[in-house]
């Protein structure tokens, strides 16, 4: 009977088990770590196991979804709440203070598009990839996960290749993430105008939000606006001029 309840209700299960995972996260952060690791970067990990474990069971593509009782964390994790979420972050905003980034924010814009892109491209050509398309998605799963996915999916990037510029981009947000509050004082992050500078260059917005919520919760609004603009432009620039631009470089 209480399968049955779960599995009717399957967004609100969703809500109950993520909200259960984040808890434990958090204690597993406090007690075990001493707030050294933010809870998030823990949970991003567990959520990882937890999908392979949840695929591994049932033989499924989708993880947790899988199972009947978890198929809400299907619609709870698509792409609906997520832009949702981060479409509300940025209502936190002081357009004041969003200004003062200025000229250093269009600056870490363009870094972080183009600083991850190049390094994604190289480690793509130093695994044998040689093809435009190829390289240009897995250079753009460096600048974000969501990116990397966009841009293969409008080029006609196989799944193998989709796939590793998912991994790259995941790779990168837990790095961020998890490194943020060990290097937060090297950078200067204390202030609105440094945390949208870090965004810019990031372009993870989950690896920025979750890293600026260890170091200063005040900041997050402001490292999340500029890396969701960033993603967007990763979105827009992925699959016309920088594919172009390898294209030119090395032929199709």
């Amino acid at each position: 009977m209480i399968a049955q309840v779960l599995e009717a209700q399957g967004l609100l299960t969703a809500f109950a088990f993520i909200g259960l995972v984040m808890g434990l996260s958090a204690a597993v952060s406090r007690y075990l770590t001493f707030g050294r690791i933010h809870g998030s970067a823990i949970a991003v990990l567990a959520g990882l196991a937890l999908a392979w474990a949840g695929g591994s069971m049932t033989g499924g593509t989708h993880g947790l979804a899988d199972i009947p009782m978890l198929s809400g964390i299907g619609l709870m994790g698509g792409a609906m709440l997520r832009d949702f979420a981060i479409v509300a972050t940025a209502f936190e905003v002081d357009v004041a203070k969003a200004r003062a980034a200025g000229l250093y924010g269009a600056l870490a814009l363009a870094l972080g598009l183009v600083l991850p892109f190049t390094v994604g491209v190289l480690v793509a050509l130093a695994y044998g990839y040689t093809d435009a398309v190829s390289l240009t998605t897995i250079g753009a799963g460096a600048i974000t996960y969501i990116v990397g996915p966009v841009t293969g999916a409008a080029l006609g990037a196989n799944s193998e290749v989709m796939a590793i510029s998912i991994a790259i981009g995941v790779l990168k947000a837990i790095l961020v993430m998890a490194g943020t509050p060990f290097l937060a004082r090297v950078m200067g992050l204390d202030n609105s105008r440094s945390a949208m500078v870090f965004g810019g260059l990031m372009a993870t917005t989950s690896g920025v939000s979750g890293g600026l919520a260890a170091t200063d919760r005040r900041l997050v609004p402001y490292g999340a606006l500029t890396a969701t603009f960033s993603t967007g432009l990763g979105c827009l620039f992925g699959p016309s001029l920088l594919y172009l631009a390898v294209r030119a470089l090395i032929g199709g």
